[in-house]
């Protein structure tokens, strides 16, 4: 499985290591505008899972000043500086497997079947967390600029010895 496309491994526990909870902050749909209270909600991250609909590329800049990114293209993001975005990603974080897609209606494969843990996908603005034939979907919601009456929100994904926790988080914009 691809490792997160900047080739850090930090998430990647070693034999030796003791069993450390991480902390994966997701995020999607922030459409060029990356709020501080989305800055803040991602502190302390080991990682940053973006799925889609940065808008540019300060976005993806702005989140690496907190911690390691991977991210995938929504269907706004053109442009040059988007061109290096997947539209899929897969990794792999203390042996749980993730993949990554901004809109869930493009998934093509079952995700149980290749092995998944963990779907992140974003585009719908809907924040949800549901377990489906023991795969976890998760989309964070938006992020960015306020969609319809739907909160502005992340999501915290905590993994510790291959045991996957999930928290919608609101932010108070």
């Amino acid at each position: 499985m691809r490792r997160p496309q900047d080739g850090l491994d930090i998430l990647s526990r070693r034999n030796s290591d003791p069993v450390t909870r991480r902390l994966v902050g997701l995020i999607s749909d922030t459409h060029g505008l990356l709020r501080p209270e989305a800055i803040r909600g991602l502190q302390g991250s080991d990682l940053i899972v973006h799925a889609g609909d940065v808008g540019k590329a300060a976005i993806l800049d702005a989140l690496r000043a907190v911690a390691p990114v991977t991210a995938v293209r929504g269907n706004v993001d053109r442009g040059v500086w988007a061109h290096g975005l997947p539209k899929t990603d897969a990794l792999e974080i203390d042996q749980v497997p993730v993949y990554v897609i901004h809109d869930i209606n493009d998934l093509d494969f079952d995700p149980k079947a290749a092995g998944f843990k963990v779907v992140v996908s974003g585009h719908s603005h809907q924040p949800s967390v549901e377990e489906r034939n023991g795969v976890i979907f998760v989309n964070p919601g938006s992020a960015g600029p306020r969609r319809f009456n739907l909160p502005v929100s992340i999501a915290h994904m905590y993994v510790q010895d291959k045991s996957i926790h999930v928290e919608l988080v609101a932010l108070e914009v």
